[in-house]
């Protein structure tokens, strides 16, 4: 199924920003420039990367991503790193998993959230 990147940001918006780490009290985006949001600053690279995989390993969408976005992303070293991500600022990559579900169940696909050789869901502990 096709949809528009206009349908994808809504999505997005709603499964993942009503549990970001940076939304506000009342709903509102807590950045200083909420364009400056790398999940919707390269929102178009981040869906053809996802899309463009196609695994039950949540190792291969970060692969995707990181040779696919990341290396383009304006916050990206020359060697690969980003200090971004690495002070886990980056809602891309923070959101990761919560990004690929919402989008694969959007284009239609399915992914089974349990990394290869896990037998069981992983369940995140309460912060």
């Amino acid at each position: 199924m096709q949809r528009s990147l206009e349908d994808l940001e809504k999505i997005l918006r709603t499964q993942v920003c009503s549990v970001c780490t940076d939304r506000l009290e009342d709903g509102n985006c807590g950045l200083e420039d909420p364009g400056d949001c790398a999940l919707f600053r390269m929102l178009p690279q981040t869906a053809r990367a996802i899309q463009a995989t196609d695994s039950d390993d949540i190792q291969d969408y970060v692969r995707a991503i990181r040779e696919n976005v990341c290396l383009i992303c304006r916050d990206a070293l020359p060697d690969g790193s980003c200090e971004t991500r690495e002070q886990v600022r980056c809602a891309l990559d923070a959101y990761l998993v919560l990004v690929v579900g919402a989008l694969e169940e959007a284009t239609g696909k399915t992914f089974d959230h349990v990394p290869a050789g896990v037998s069981a869901p992983l369940i995140m502990p309460a912060l």
